[in-house]
């Protein structure tokens, strides 16, 4: 298995020959990170000098959601506020349409997610140790279970600046769940009915997301295993665009500056091999069904 697959001379709108489609999909499956190197999103001037981040409220990003067409995490208006709606509206219509080409196996499954604009800089920037992106980890939703459903991202680098985004992929998720399992606590009886009826989930937590979240904290509270862990950073220079699935893909975003992203939720009935898939390692390495 490849780390870093690579597919040069890539559009957003054009179709991808059978064979790039089989094989990026194959390793998506596999935990690679899809690089589309020199893959830029276009941005106007006026767009551009919104890359600041100014415009951040108290959240870390601007967020996008498709199905309302609204942004959320932002202090501009007026003008402003529609210039940033309407180049992460664009950015989030573009990444659907490269993911319905480049992946046409999982078109009739794929839920498209909140998209947004990422214009703070990563490193240095003060957060909780459970918040902190440099550490590595894999996704998990506190709030949002997603009960076996996988993550996918796609990701841009827009930095007017040529600065990279650097990060640090670590091992393969069943080495992080072989070492990290044992030392997880089942969850309570009730527990996750008494989450939602506090709405601090949007629905159940299934024991499926319960250890996911387990995996996504211990990961990130253990400062030994971030020491000793990790290859070495990939430097992911402007222009660039990478897709991978972040619930399996243990990383951590070291730095840079000025990013888009749009996330989707793929079923595991949409997988090639739903083997692959964290809820089926989880269900082998503990015995029973997680859902």
């Amino acid at each position: 298995m490849k780390t870093i697959v690579q597919i040069h001379q890539a559009t957003w709108d054009q179709r991808f020959p059978a064979d790039i489609q089989r094989e990026a999909t194959s390793a998506l499956e596999d935990g690679s990170v899809i690089m589309l190197p020199g893959l830029a999103f276009a941005m106007t001037p006026e767009e551009q000098k919104l890359l600041d981040p100014r415009i951040l409220g108290k959240a870390k990003n601007v967020s996008y959601t498709p199905w309302t067409d609204k942004v959320g995490g932002t202090v501009c208006t007026g003008a402003e506020a529609e210039t940033i709606r309407a180049v992460i509206a664009r950015y989030s219509k573009a990444a659907q349409g490269l993911m319905r080409k480049l992946f046409p196996h999982y078109n009739d499954t794929l839920k498209v997610q909140r998209a947004s604009l990422r214009p703070a800089e990563i490193a240095g920037r003060k957060s909780s140790w459970r918040k902190d992106d440099t550490r590595v980890h894999v996704d998990a939703f506190p709030t949002l279970p997603t009960h076996g459903d996988r993550i996918i991202r796609m990701f841009c680098n827009v930095n007017p600046h040529g600065k990279p985004r650097v990060w640090r992929l670590g091992e393969p998720f069943e080495d992080v769940a072989r070492h990290f399992l044992p030392g997880l606590k089942p969850p309570l009886p009730g527990s996750a009915r008494l989450l939602r009826l506090l709405r601090l989930t949007k629905k159940l937590r299934t024991e499926y997301d319960h250890y996911m979240l387990g995996l996504h904290d211990a990961m990130k509270s253990d400062l030994g295993y971030q020491g000793r862990v990790g290859q070495t950073p990939v430097e992911i220079i402007p222009g660039t665009t990478w897709i991978t699935f972040t619930d399996s893909v243990s990383h951590a975003a070291l730095s840079g500056q000025h990013q888009f992203e749009q996330t989707f939720a793929l079923p595991l009935s949409g997988m090639l091999d739903t083997g692959k898939s964290p809820l089926r390692i989880l269900e082998r390495l503990t015995g029973r069904a997680l859902i």
